[in-house]
């Protein structure tokens, strides 16, 4: 069977996210969906799987409040469970930014429906921003999109500061996988002066489902929080590992490197890691080895990759 993988989320005030989180959790594990759902007070975010019957019914048990009814969520299949363990989390921040008081602009203006997206890219005034982390955009990104160099989106109020200046920066495009990060990345370069700011309404994830690949100006593969690592431009299951250590994809090119031991270590990351993590890397993948012998599954065989 084919698993349908869900990615969703939603701005939202929700004061009652930790009454939400038990009753959810309960819910989630009743239609045997896996993943890890994010709560907090401004919304949820998160990324699930199951078959389409479960995932349909944690759409409607979700939207059955009032105030997720126009919940936002990206669909892809994938061949095989993606995650083995379902989590509802309290967090501070859905996406965390380090601006818990910076909300999402609720006006349609700033968002950018697929097929309208490549003509706004195309304008030369226009700065277009990949607001993703650099190991996202290094296997694959739009054309003539920038890069942050972040490590992770703490820090891009920084870049914005330190790189960006509303006087020369009229226009602004961001995007990111799920349109999630943009949310708040539009709304935090507004609250520091910049005119015009866009965001791409669904992120990545929508463009790849609605925009066709002779038409597209996407390049490369997309990088997913799951065990797929990555999805081409038809969704399906893209080329990429996974580095255990890092948590960085590993091209089918550094696979071929001295430095990649599965479980272990990769090109990136060999130099980054003491000889003692390696080994113990080392027989973690042993056991991952032994598991699937025995045609069991490692408990933590598939890691989740956080943004």
């Amino acid at each position: 069977m084919s698993y349908v993988v869900a990615a969703m989320y939603k701005f939202v005030r929700l004061p009652d996210y930790e009454t939400i989180q038990p009753q959810l959790l309960e819910f989630c594990r009743s239609q045997n969906i896996k993943g890890t759902l994010l709560l907090a007070e401004e919304g949820i975010n998160g990324t699930v799987t199951g078959s389409r019957e479960s995932i349909d019914a944690l759409l409607n048990y979700l939207k059955s409040d009032k105030r997720l009814e126009t919940l936002e969520h990206k669909e892809s299949l994938s061949d095989e469970l993606p995650f083995h363990r379902m989590k509802v989390k309290l967090k501070k921040e859905i996406v965390t930014m380090g601006q818990p008081n910076i909300k999402p602009i609720e006006s349609e203006d700033v968002r950018v429906d697929p097929k309208d997206w490549n003509a706004l890219i195309s304008d030369p005034e226009v700065l277009v921003i990949d607001t993703r982390n650099e190991y996202e955009y290094q296997i694959g990104s739009f054309k003539n999109a920038i890069s942050p160099d972040t490590i992770n989106f703490r820090e891009f109020p920084a870049y914005v500061k330190q790189e960006l200046d509303p006087e020369k920066n009229k226009k602004v495009a961001m995007f990111c996988t799920g349109g999630i990060r943009c949310e708040k990345a539009s709304a935090y370069m507004l609250e520091q002066g910049f005119e015009e700011v866009y965001q791409l309404n669904g992120g990545i994830l929508k463009y790849l489902e609605e925009v066709t690949e002779d038409e597209s100006l996407w390049e490369g593969e997309c990088f997913v929080f799951d065990s797929r690592v990555s999805v081409d431009h038809q969704l399906a299951e893209g080329s990429y590992n996974q580095c255990f250590a890092c948590r960085r994809p590993v091209s089918e090119e550094e696979m071929q490197s001295d430095h990649y031991i599965v479980g272990v270590s990769c090109p990136r990351c060999v130099e980054e890691t003491t000889e003692q993590q390696r080994q113990n890397f080392a027989e973690r993948q042993k056991q991952v080895e032994l598991a699937e012998q025995r045609h069991e599954k490692h408990i933590g065989e598939k890691v989740q990759v956080k943004n």
